[in-house]
């Protein structure tokens, strides 16, 4: 069995490198719809983000986060350490059961989480001298890290083409903008790619794209065999 985080800044392109390992037989999990499912209504995450935010952050529609207001008050209002505590050990937990569970059905299986935070959240929680939680160990609790990288141009150009399908030029504007105040947030590539154990460039050749992954798959499949014997 092998334990895989898939990480790379805003715009690398890690979903398609996760589709393209799932395709070869990886396991694959996105941190990031993880989260969306524990801060539904009547999940522990949901309870203590309305607790800790007030109602404010909640839809009255609906009753669900209002997602919109609680970004604007954890990256403009200055309270992301704030929201990551509560959301990122339950993220954590539950990539364990589920790897746990992979694990059981496959003992050569390789799992891969596919995290845009791995090192950003190890990170944050050193700065707030939390040396040994589980957040401060996170990239350690995985046995081989894969970055992603690209040209920031490019990680802005598709950023912006995500959410600005079919709207008008402020949208790319305000998208532009978005994206680089995102960037300066996240630790650079050239930071990680020195911490991963396999780097992929992903700045758009497709052809090139596909045999890196492939080349790297067969070293985490290989390496999986080994320890499940």
């Amino acid at each position: 069995m092998l334990r895989v985080g898939l990480t790379g800044g805003l715009g690398s392109g890690k979903s398609t490198i996760a589709a393209m390992l799932l395709k070869l037989g990886a396991h694959v999990i996105e941190a990031d719809e993880m989260g969306r499912v524990l801060m539904e209504p009547g999940q522990a995450v949901y309870n203590e983000i309305v607790r800790v935010f007030g109602l404010q952050v909640v839809a009255a529609d609906s009753g669900k986060l209002n997602r919109a207001k609680l970004a604007e008050l954890a990256f403009h209002g200055g309270r992301i350490h704030e929201l990551n505590t509560i959301v990122h050990p339950a993220v954590i937990a539950a990539q364990r059961e589920w790897m746990q569970r992979v694990f059981a059905n496959d003992p050569h299986a390789v799992a891969v989480v596919e995290s845009a935070l791995i090192f950003e959240v190890e990170r944050d929680a050193r700065a707030r001298g939390e040396s040994e939680s589980v957040l401060s160990d996170w990239r350690n609790r995985f046995d081989r890290v894969i970055v992603v990288t690209a040209p920031d141009a490019v990680r802005i150009d598709r950023y912006v083409e995500r959410v600005c399908i079919g709207k008008e030029d402020v949208c790319r504007e305000r998208a532009v903008t978005d994206a680089r105040e995102r960037m300066s947030r996240q630790i650079p590539d050239a930071e990680k790619a020195a911490r991963a154990d396999f780097v992929i460039e992903n700045a758009g050749d497709k052809a090139a794209l596909e045999m890196r992954v492939a080349e790297v798959w067969e070293l985490l499949k290989a390496e999986s065999r080994l320890a499940g014997e």
